[in-house]
């Protein structure tokens, strides 16, 4: 318990959220702690609040209660870990790598955000410092996409929450902060068919050439086609399977954790098979689209290596990744959304409706023309 002593002090105040208002405490303690809670939602009809939500007039009342505790000596006061903040973010990374595994490209990301973002600025702090408004400001003063700012706030919750399991922290700060609006998405950008085929032609090498062809032929994201062996391709069943990534210098398992089968198409076939003439790294296990020694391709030198070659074909400077969406929305005007789903390997549906805006309807046109069919025609109306 905490023993009465400096006066206690605190306001509520209401805050918009995204799922509707929700009224919060601030509020000093006896000890001169500074304590943010969220008292719960705000009620804004008319009559009685349901259970659970907050006018007001309850929200006050709600704080003061709190005071009359704290001014007795009867609050329990916030938990003193005595851990700082660059400890509990070291113990996070540990537990995702060993505890969780994560893949070597995910856990690469965190400790960029960790040593670039986040240590930075709170690596003076005991992690009970690290409070919702101390993040709340963070975030504002940080420039950038909002996607970024969202990410950094997910990997600061992990690291709060592990600190809650792991030193008995009060409650996670990072769990009230509201994520940053995403701004809508870019219009994807993509290739007609002759620009593929242009990009083929202008290509520096065979191989090059029937790596462009099958990217967008397959809609394989770049680490997967880098990771792809022979023994993956199936001339006879039409088919290449993907079960490995290849990012950051280690193999992995694709974005999305699965095994998946895409169609080969008879252009793709031929490309490849003509690939597989070659002197060397032809097995089973070498890799279809391998360096010069046998191994992995350089990723970097792979991107430098398509930009030329879509200046050299005089093409809009897409991205590698653009090949990728080529594929969607080529797909998703001619196979039902659920297979496409499954060829791209993206575990959420909502990712793969993106190309749904792509795909030409002609019969849409016909139907508002049914909907609003009258006897005269324009040429009456207007004649």
């Amino acid at each position: 318990m905490v023993a009465a002593g400096k006066p206690v002090s605190g306001h509520v105040f209401r805050v918009e959220r995204a799922r509707g208002p929700v009224w919060y405490a601030k509020y000093r303690m006896p000890d001169g702690t500074q304590v943010q809670k969220k008292i719960g939602p705000a009620w804004t009809q008319r009559g009685r609040p349901f259970d659970g939500f907050y006018t007001k007039r309850l929200a006050e009342e709600w704080l003061r209660e709190v005071l009359h505790e704290a001014a007795r000596g009867e609050l329990q006061a916030q938990t003193r870990t005595g851990v700082m903040f660059e400890q509990a973010a070291a113990e996070w990374l540990r537990y995702v790598e060993v505890d969780r595994q994560r893949k070597p490209s995910t856990l690469a990301g965190y400790r960029w955000i960790v040593s670039g973002q986040l240590v930075p600025a709170f690596g003076g702090l005991a992690v009970e410092a690290v409070t919702t408004g101390v993040i709340e400001r963070w975030l504002g003063s940080l420039g950038g996409a909002a996607s970024s700012r969202r990410k950094y706030l997910v990997v600061l919750h992990g690291v709060l929450r592990r600190a809650r399991k792991v030193w008995g922290l009060d409650s996670n700060a990072a769990a009230e902060v509201e994520k940053p609006p995403l701004t809508r998405g870019a219009e994807i950008q993509v290739f007609s068919p002759e620009e593929i085929w242009a990009l083929v032609r202008a290509s520096a090498s065979e191989q090059d050439a029937a790596l462009y062809l099958t990217a967008a032929f397959t809609g394989l994201r770049m680490g997967e086609l880098i990771a792809l062996c022979w023994r993956d391709v199936d001339f006879t069943g039409s088919a290449i399977r993907v079960h490995a990534s290849y990012a950051r210098g280690a193999l992995t398992t694709p974005k999305s954790g699965k095994v998946r089968a895409v169609p080969m198409a008879p252009d793709v076939a031929s490309a490849l098979a003509q690939l597989g003439k070659r002197e060397h790294w032809v097995s089973d296990d070498d890799l279809v689209f391998a360096g010069e020694t046998g191994g992995h391709l350089d990723g970097s030198a792979l991107r430098r290596r398509y930009k030329t070659a879509l200046g050299v074909a005089g093409l809009r400077p897409l991205r590698f990744h653009d090949l990728r969406h080529t594929f969607g929305t080529r797909m998703i005007a001619t196979a039902d959304i659920r297979r496409v789903q499954e060829w791209m390997g993206h575990a959420d549906i909502q990712t793969t409706m993106r190309y749904l805006h792509y795909a030409p309807r002609a019969e849409d046109a016909q139907l508002v023309a049914q909907a609003f069919k009258v006897n005269a025609g324009w040429r009456d109306t207007v004649g």
